[in-house]
């Protein structure tokens, strides 16, 4: 790759993404979704001044925000169940089917272009920030998460999505639990425990979807760049206990919130670069 950073830039860079990387960690323990949709927008930021080829950077952005998501999911999901906001048996009974929809993803990956994959946030992320805006007062689909057949299809289109917009499946599953009544520190603290279930077989997904392709970063697996994932997601990992701090002391309204204009302002950066 061309053009790479001289040595006095390199300081900055570090800097920056470690200020990237306490976002990350503090956002994905204050909401839950195991950093992985903070970091996308990090990692393209970064990229595009590395002068990464728009063709493969958010494919790049989206693989290396999951080997973030990980570490600091785990690490956000163990001080949510600390508190008793974690429902365990939701998480078993659709597990495996996530991984089927991870992998579905990432095969999808492999031969999508980059505005594919932002336009899924563009269309996913305001659905769900609507819904937080909306609050309990409307939008609800009943008092319950239905079994069923709801949880295999429900579970797939989670690994999915989630794996082609690098959420964790804690943007989506915060806002399916509150779309059954389920309350929205719950939703967030369960949906935390999706982070390794998607960010696992996902990584693995993107080096394969990765492996020969031209243009990559440097010091890159696949779609996975080794030394944006080890600083971002070091620095993510320290930083994501702040943030269930945080979100423990919110009342659940300000959560809904300050969630929705997140969501929201992902969707409006991505629709910004497929347009211009």
């Amino acid at each position: 790759m061309e053009n790479l950073p001289q040595f006095g830039e390199l300081i900055p860079l570090v800097l920056a993404l470690l200020a990237g990387g306490v976002i990350t960690g503090f956002l994905s323990g204050l909401f839950g979704i195991g950093g992985g949709g903070i970091a996308v927008m990090v990692l393209y930021e970064l990229f595009t001044f590395l002068g990464v080829p728009e063709d493969v950077r958010m494919h790049c952005a989206i693989g290396t925000s999951l080997a973030v998501m990980v570490p600091t999911s785990i690490r956000s999901f163990l001080a949510h169940r600390a508190k008793g906001a974690v429902d365990a048996d939701f998480i078993r009974g659709v597990a495996l089917y996530v991984v089927v929809g991870v992998l579905i993803g990432a095969t999808v990956a492999r031969f999508a272009d980059g505005d594919v994959m932002k336009g899924i946030w563009v269309a996913v992320a305001p659905i769900m920030a609507a819904k937080m805006f909306a609050g309990k007062r409307i939008l609800t689909l009943g008092d319950d998460i239905p079994g069923g057949l709801f949880r295999p299809i429900y579970g797939t289109l989670l690994g999915f999505i989630s794996t082609m917009m690098s959420i964790g499946g804690g943007a989506f599953v915060s806002t399916t639990m509150t779309f059954f009544s389920r309350p929205i520190h719950q939703a967030i603290g369960t949906a935390s425990g999706f982070g390794p279930l998607i960010g696992i077989p996902g990584i693995i997904g993107f080096v394969w979807a990765g492996w020969d392709v031209l243009d990559r970063p440097d010091l890159s697996i696949g779609f996975v760049n080794l030394p944006g994932a080890a600083i971002v997601g070091i620095a993510s990992l320290l930083a994501a206990p702040i943030g269930v701090k945080v979100a423990h002391s919110f009342s659940r309204r300000t959560l809904e919130i300050a969630f929705g204009c997140l969501l929201s302002f992902m969707a409006i950066r991505f629709l910004i670069s497929i347009l211009f």
